[in-house]
């Protein structure tokens, strides 16, 4: 059985060091969705919220919530990006969000994907919840990652 890599012999907390890694291309997916009602998807849409664009504003919210990771996860490495992107596809309860990092490095960026997602949809939500206090983001999930010593993975 393997064991969590962020605790020490003693059970205590600790940042996994990586600094015996190679450096390698480290690319993660995570996606995530927010359900609405149909009404404040239609403002979503129409870009006519008091807001403004709605999706804009929580892509770049994504993006950044990206940088700043390690700021927000207490043992995640801060890491150098070398891309981060968000994008959004509508559906018919809700929207989809799908965020991409990528750098090259000793450690993977799969924290930074699934934080730009909740960064993206807590955004929506923030620009929303005037008109909807029950919408409800869910299966936020690591979709793919590739590279490192373990290789690449794939959800479903």
């Amino acid at each position: 059985m393997e064991k969590l890599t962020h605790f020490d012999a003693r059970g205590e907390a600790r940042m996994v060091d990586v600094s015996d890694k190679k450096e390698s291309k480290r690319i993660a997916v995570a996606v995530g969705k927010i359900s609405m009602k149909q009404e404040t998807l239609e403002i979503v849409k129409s870009g006519s919220g008091k807001k403004g664009d709605v999706l804009g504003v929580a892509r770049i919210a994504g993006i950044m919530a990206a940088k700043r990771t390690s700021d927000l996860i207490p043992l995640c490495h801060p890491i150098a990006l070398t891309r981060a992107s968000v994008e959004f596809e509508f559906l018919q309860e809700g929207i989809l969000c799908r965020a991409t990092t990528e750098t090259l490095g000793r450690t993977g960026v799969e924290m930074e994907a699934l934080t730009a997602v909740s960064g993206a949809l807590l955004t929506i939500y923030d620009m929303c919840k005037a008109v909807d206090r029950g919408m409800i983001m869910h299966d936020i999930r690591l979709n793919e990652k590739r590279g490192g010593a373990s290789g690449d993975w794939h959800g479903q």
